[in-house]
């Protein structure tokens, strides 16, 4: 018998600060429209000094239980690219402050921006399998996207966590079980040990995330139902990883290509526009960049999607991409729609550019930071004492 498997409930959490992308060009002397329409961002979150991964994913997390008995928790996974530690996971962090169960498996995911879908197939099988013996699994993606300032990469940085509550009763996707995957073998993007900040080949990273798009979406046809002509024209909406907007409009094309379609651009307001209204006002959040898509279209298509088809498409530089499909549960809208995500954003604080510039430096010695004595707010990172990570719980 197939199990359906799929999200019960999401949560999302983002800094409470962002830098605005036009004065932003301004600042560094840049035309406004190549940050604004050329990578297509309008607002960048800017984590505070008490802001880090694991902060992030509790808060996301926090959203993603409202109303969960914590002892129905039997798997937490935390797919991030910007980890607080060599040894210790962030899962383990976020554990403890959630008060997770003991019998929780816990466990943290690494392959750049793939981290947070590598934890989401583990959790669809291990449900799938019956080995959850009726629980559900947390899987949190969680990152920080730093390139520094003045740096190439400075525009499309990012802050942000998505948690999604995977079970066998799913109120917002049920997946089908059809995955297409594709892997290689290339440095277009990495972050070597000794570096807070990622190293990026750019236009070769566009390359590999293009193929590695028609690779796992040509795999995952052949292990359906065959290549079609206009195969993607069963899905509603296409949920694209989003590391800027515009380079979901470049997928989008490229996937409308491979069924032959002559005006792939024809196609995009209708299947990606409303993926990009939530990363356009966050930024590039590695792992969760795809899940905050899903969470934009159910939060903000107009039209009414219970019982569409949805596509998905994850990757990670390095690389590793898949490609699956589901089904938006009815109600599906009205429950994201009741988070408040709006809301959410419009209560953050905009920076000007000096205190941008202040707190990205301050962000340096993060990992070194001594507690103070000011009281801190719940669920943010208090500093380093004695080489340990301390945080504040609610």
């Amino acid at each position: 018998m197939t199990v359906s498997v799929g999200i019960e409930a999401m949560g999302l959490a983002v800094p409470e600060l962002y830098v605005d992308m036009a004065q932003l060009a301004e600042a560094r002397g840049v035309p406004v429209g190549k940050f604004v329409e050329g990578i297509g961002l309008k607002q960048m979150s800017v984590p505070a000094v008490d802001e880090d991964t694991v902060t992030l994913a509790v808060r996301a997390a926090r959203m993603a239980l409202a109303g969960v008995d914590l002892k129905d928790v039997g798997l937490c996974i935390v797919g991030t690219e910007t980890a607080v530690d060599h040894s210790k996971p962030v899962t383990s962090f976020v554990q403890g402050l959630l008060g997770l169960p003991t019998h929780c498996r816990i466990y943290e995911t690494k392959h750049a921006c793939y981290g947070g879908t590598a934890g989401l197939m583990t959790a669809l099988d291990w449900i799938r399998s019956g080995s959850n013996r009726g629980r559900k699994a947390l899987i949190i993606a969680s990152d920080i996207a730093r390139y520094g300032l003045r740096s190439a990469g400075e525009p499309t940085q990012g802050a942000g966590a998505v948690a999604m509550l995977v079970s066998a009763t799913p109120s917002l996707v049920a997946f089908d079980q059809n995955v297409g995957t594709y892997a290689n073998d290339v440095m277009d993007f990495w972050r070597p040990l000794y570096s807070k900040d990622a190293v990026v080949d750019g236009q070769y990273s566009v390359t590999c995330y293009l193929d590695a798009l028609r690779g796992a979406y040509r795999a995952h046809q052949e292990t359906g139902t065959g290549v079609t002509p206009s195969y993607s024209d069963r899905f509603a909406a296409i949920a694209y990883h989003v590391p800027y907007p515009k380079m979901a409009k470049k997928a989008h094309e490229a996937l409308r290509l491979v069924d032959g379609d002559a005006a792939p651009a024809a196609s995009f307001e209708r299947q990606v526009r409303t993926g990009l209204l939530l990363p356009e006002r966050v930024g590039n959040i590695y792992t969760g960049s795809l899940y905050l898509s899903l969470l934009s279209v159910l939060n903000g298509d107009p039209r009414a999607l219970d019982g569409q088809a949805l596509g998905f498409f994850s990757y990670g530089s390095g690389s590793c991409a898949e490609f699956w499909s589901g089904t938006v549960t009815p109600g599906a809208q009205a429950k994201v729609k009741a988070l408040g995500l709006g809301a959410l954003l419009e209560a953050r604080r905009q920076l000007t550019i000096a205190e941008y510039e202040q707190i990205m430096t301050a962000r340096e010695g993060l990992d070194t930071r001594v507690p103070g004595a000011d009281p801190v707010p719940a669920f943010r990172f208090a500093g380093v004492e004695n080489h340990r990570r301390l945080y504040t719980r609610a």
